[in-house]
């Protein structure tokens, strides 16, 4: 199991810190080049329509990010 890292990113205009797993962080990364966004951005957005903590929220999107590129791939 990999160790939570904690970043500082801008959400929405304010500092906050955020705990995910490496795994999580390099998908959020790769997702966000793939959209020409920053990673801030992206979890701005994410933020926006969150309904539990901003951690989940962000393992869920990338659970759901894979499974869409997934179901594309497969017949």
């Amino acid at each position: 199991m990999s160790d939570l890292k904690k970043r500082s990113v801008i959400v929405s205009g304010h500092k906050t810190s955020v705990s995910l797993e490496t795994p999580f962080w390099e998908e959020l990364s790769r997702i966000a080049s793939d959209r020409d966004q920053s990673v801030s951005t992206l979890i701005s957005t994410i933020d926006k329509t969150r309904t539990g903590n901003l951690s989940s929220a962000l393992r869920l999107f990338v659970l759901d990010e894979l499974r869409h590129r997934l179901s594309v791939r497969l017949p």
